[in-house]
């Protein structure tokens, strides 16, 4: 249902001040707010100012649509001029009117709830513009229609200077809610500014704070350091006097002396396993922790410990058995921190298992990346109240065994850190009565060893018609150098840090030369470098060794190609490759060398003494 309201013609420019006065009016007999009155005025005098100018005359028609709540105050301008050019480009913003900024039609769109255009040569243009009537506003029926219609009164002669009175009036309007929003913003600036000093003052109190527990956290791990070391003396001290007593090296004891010694020497190995404890959980919280990464068999390991804590059963009752599932690959971590973890858990399992038995296992995960250690026991099992707290430090859960038994608590928290420490995570299943599960899954290789990937990895990405070059140097900043200096040249750089990785390539595929540093993690490589020049299928391979060691005989006669004293720069490099390799200089040049940030590296280039280094050849 369509309800009008009023007409207004536009002929000549005081008719536009009357549409604009006229919109206003019906505005606030709707229920309007003042800024939606300014708004739907402003939107209907600069379209009725656009089709006196531009069309020669028009009209502006308002009316009601709906017939439920809310109704839609509708109006439309119209002329039969030529219609409007660049039409998407003045609705783009993109338009520059010759008479002014062609802003007009754009503005409009932006100050009502709904617009629509029809423009057509020839034909004329309709523009319709909508805004839903206040939600307050009472339903508008045609009785009540014409109610407000007689409310519209005639428009005085004066209209003119009403209507800028009017204006003026919402302008002041205007710069007095402006003036106010700008005292709100001031006094929220003041908030903030107050707000961020309070929070800069919390941030200062915090750093404090976490300086105090860091020191003190320090001062801990150093106490508890020291201190372990120095109860070790004095506790070998013990058992090995303990021992010698029980050996009757100096005599024989009475039963009751043996006894005595006996419990003497059980606490100091008791004490001695707490020291031990506290030391290892001091040195990872520290993080002084040294990762000894080593390749070994799961077998083997299972072996050693089969063979280590036999002698913890203390009844026949008790069976300890160890499973491996399935084939399972080398794994190249920390072997002795995997056997001290399951070391912690067999032991636990054997002395809270009466009876039953006490399983070992190991098992690829479903992703083949890491192995899941697990001891199963029949024993006294955990309640779930107590299951959160067993991996704390010094906590432990009592029972009947407890007297026979004794333990530090230390154990099961030192097993978390460890498998933390190695890139795993750790589990517990129990049921009381029924016996517990701890498993731990520990990566096949350890994850911070990053640079020694897996041989295939590392050749997955040689460039077609590169050649492989090997580099074997356990610095990163000198592997990260020989990577530059290769870059976008004839090579490909295969980089790996310690001799095992260097096997693992040289499995995979034959490099075209390999670079050596001798001196790898405090080991040197002449060994394996005699090794490989005896091997028939490697010994062609050139070598070339770039070292600090200064034994450039040793290396002539163990078979390397070329001897360089630290460091190798890119020239010398390239042109010792170029030539053991066959390749012409000029195709070793045809590789620009690009990276922009080499220059730190290009200006190490030509060096001012060359008796620092020299080169071996057979030429």
């Amino acid at each position: 249902m369509t309800l009008r309201i009023l007409t207004v013609g536009i002929t000549h420019e005081h008719d536009v001040v009357a549409a604009r006065q006229r919109a206003r009016q019906i505005a606030a007999l709707l229920g309007f707010a003042r800024q939606d009155q300014t708004r739907i005025a402003t939107a209907v005098s600069e379209l009725a100012r656009n089709a006196h100018e531009y069309a020669r005359g028009g009209r502006v028609e308002f009316s009601i649509e709906g017939e439920s709540k809310p109704q839609v105050l509708t109006m439309e301008i119209s002329d039969r001029g030529d219609g409007i050019k660049d039409l998407d480009l003045i609705l783009k913003g993109g338009y520059r009117s010759e008479t002014g900024l062609g802003v007009g039609l754009l503005g409009a769109t932006r100050l009502l709830d709904q617009f629509d255009i029809q423009t057509q040569p020839g034909v004329g243009t309709r523009i319709t513009l909508k805004k839903l009537l206040p939600p307050g506003t009472e339903l508008i029926s045609a009785k009540k229609l014409g109610t407000l219609s007689s409310q519209l009164a005639a428009l005085p002669a004066n209209i003119g200077l009403l209507e800028v009175q009017a204006q003026n009036q919402e302008l002041l309007s205007t710069l007095a809610e402006l003036r106010a929003r700008q005292e709100e913003l001031l006094q929220l600036t003041r908030e903030l500014e107050d707000t961020n000093r309070g929070v800069v003052a919390l941030y200062a109190e915090l750093d404090e704070k976490a300086n105090h527990l860091r020191r003190a956290d320090e001062m801990k791990s150093r106490f508890l350091s020291n201190m372990s070391h120095e109860f070790r003396t004095p506790l070998s001290s013990i058992r090995a006097l303990s021992k010698l007593l029980l050996d009757h090296t100096d005599g024989p004891l009475t039963s009751e002396q043996e006894t005595q010694v006996a419990f003497i020497l059980k606490g100091a190995e008791g004490l001695s396993e707490l020291v031990n404890d506290l030391l290892d959980l001091a040195k990872i919280e520290a993080g002084k922790t040294e990762i000894r990464i080593a390749e070994f068999e799961v077998q083997a390991l299972f072996g050693a410990l089969r063979g280590m804590l036999r002698p913890l059963l203390l009844t026949e009752s008790v069976n300890l058995q160890f499973h491996v599932h399935g084939h399972i690959p080398r794994m190249h971590t920390d072997e002795a921190k995997v056997s001290q973890i399951l070391r912690n858990f067999i032991s636990n399992a054997l002395k809270f298992t009466e009876r039953g038995s006490v399983e070992v296992s190991a098992a690829l995960t479903p992703d083949a990346q890491a192995v899941t250690f697990a001891v199963r026991d029949t024993g006294l099992g955990i309640d779930p109240e107590s299951q959160g707290i067993i991996f704390e430090e010094f906590s432990q859960v009592q029972n009947h065994l407890q007297q026979r038994v004794k333990g530090t608590g230390l154990g099961l928290p030192l097993c978390r850190k460890l498998v933390n420490l190695l890139g795993g995570t750790i589990a517990l299943e129990s049921t009381p009565g029924k016996g517990s599960v701890f498993s731990a899954s520990i990566p096949i290789t350890y994850p911070g060893d990053s640079d020694a990937l897996r041989s295939d990895l590392l050749l997955s990405g040689t460039p077609e018609g590169q050649l492989p070059v090997l580099i074997i140097e356990d610095q990163q900043e000198t592997r990260l150098l020989y990577e530059k200096f290769l870059r976008n040249s004839a090579y490909h750089p295969i980089a790996v840090k310690n001799l095992r990785e260097a096997d693992e390539v040289l499995k995979a595929t034959t490099p075209s030369a390999i670079v050596l540093d001798i001196i790898l993690n405090g080991q040197d490589s002449w060994q394996w470098l005699a090794e490989l020049k005896n091997n028939g299928a490697m010994s062609q391979i050139p070598l070339i060794i770039a070292t600090e060691v200064d034994d450039r005989r040793k290396g002539v006669v163990l078979g390397a190609d070329a001897f360089f004293l630290k460091p190798l720069f890119r020239e010398e490099l390239l042109a010792t490759l170029g030539r053991l390799t066959g390749l012409q200089p000029d195709a070793s040049a045809a590789y620009p060398y690009r990276d922009v940030g080499a220059a730190s590296a290009d200006a190490r280039i030509a060096p001012s003494d060359p008796t620092w280094r020299e080169s071996v050849s057979d030429d």
